[in-house]
């Protein structure tokens, strides 16, 4: 509704074998909502760049079960991320956004969430003009962390 006339081609690959996963679902969801925001953004400002080409959004999301670990992918083709933003986009407060409509801290409250308060790891691969991928990948099975806190 925040962009009319734009629409998405949105793709589920979750694995049927991916079993549970401690996480706090809270916390969790607002890297997904984060994630796929940025995604939505993206791909909406690279079809407003293409108009008339043929480009057709699309976002991905899937999971992968690795074991004694998760895997979860958001893949975009938006516009990618250029090199020098890579290496800064985890910090508080950077953001690429106009003013207004970033406020720089939806990415490092996402790392936070995924390495600190879960134990995870967050990595992206991109290709500026073609796709962002962000993979995480969470401990299965009782994470010490939210074990510790669930007790209290």
């Amino acid at each position: 509704a925040e962009k009319p006339g734009f629409n998405i081609t949105l793709t589920k690959e979750f694995d049927p074998q991916l079993g549970e996963v401690d996480l706090y679902p809270q916390e969790f969801t607002r890297v997904l909502l984060n994630l796929i925001s940025n995604g939505f953004y993206a791909a909406n400002k690279r079809k407003s760049q293409s108009e008339g080409d043929g480009f057709e959004p699309t976002l991905t999301a899937s999971t992968h079960n690795l074991g004694d670990k998760v895997e979860i992918r958001i893949r975009d083709n938006g516009t990618g991320i250029a090199e020098e933003v890579k290496a800064r986009m985890f910090n508080p407060f950077f953001t690429t956004k106009p003013a207004g409509e970033g406020t720089g801290l939806g990415l490092s409250l996402s790392y936070d969430i995924i390495v600190k308060q879960h134990g995870g790891t967050i990595e992206v691969d991109t290709k500026p003009g073609e796709f962002t991928e962000f993979t995480i990948v969470l401990p299965r099975g009782s994470n010490p962390k939210i074990q510790r806190e669930a007790s209290i």
